[in-house]
């Protein structure tokens, strides 16, 4: 801060991934991905929030996930962290606006991003890393550049919610209408993709 001045606007964006059912997760399994993907943004988060509010006109993203919009099989920690994301980030956007702190709160939900994650990914024994892989990048249709484009755009508009990807919108609007009758449809398919 002394070297850089005010603190406007963080990106907390933290993301690794972990394959297999609850039963072949093991509890360390687990609190790995939780401590990444959901603490790392709880930290980056309450590190740098006074200084938000300090700046006057500050902004919080956090990156959350589809799968922090809903449930599939074999990424169940994956799911409980970004789900905790949401949540955390929906959260503090509400007690910004209540205690008329000027800070604004975005919470991102990228689709099929064209990255490393499950290529970097653990998975339970027994599941064929490069076939998750493979499945991953079939799926992934969104450039990392076009990922961040819309990201800033969201910004700007001081959008609470991004969703980034045609997938992402699709989904957030399947899930909408189905409610929780998603769930036997999404089995299905994340089983026919081997998933």
């Amino acid at each position: 801060r002394e070297h850089y001045g005010r603190v406007n606007l963080i990106f907390n964006n933290a993301g690794i991934a972990f394959t297999g059912t609850t039963l072949e997760e093991g509890y360390k399994d687990l609190e790995r991905v939780m401590d990444v993907d959901f603490w790392g943004v709880v930290n980056g988060t309450k590190e740098f929030l006074p200084y938000l509010i300090e700046s006057g006109d500050g902004h919080v993203v956090n990156v959350s996930s589809v799968f922090g919009l809903f449930a599939v099989p074999t990424q169940g920690a994956y799911n409980a962290a970004k789900f905790a994301v949401r949540g955390f980030t929906e959260a503090l956007a509400q007690e910004m606006r209540l205690s008329s702190n000027p800070v604004k709160v975005t919470c991102v939900h990228p689709g099929g991003i064209k990255t490393n994650i499950a290529r970097n990914g653990d998975q339970a024994p027994g599941r064929d890393h490069d076939e998750l892989a493979s499945s991953f990048d079939k799926m992934a249709r969104t450039s990392p550049e076009k990922a961040a484009n819309v990201i800033l755009k969201g910004v700007e508009k001081g959008k609470v919610r991004v969703l980034i990807g045609a997938d992402a919108w699709a989904l957030d609007k399947f899930i909408r209408i189905t409610g929780s009758a998603y769930q036997p449809i999404v089995a299905k398919f994340a089983h026919r993709n081997k998933l």
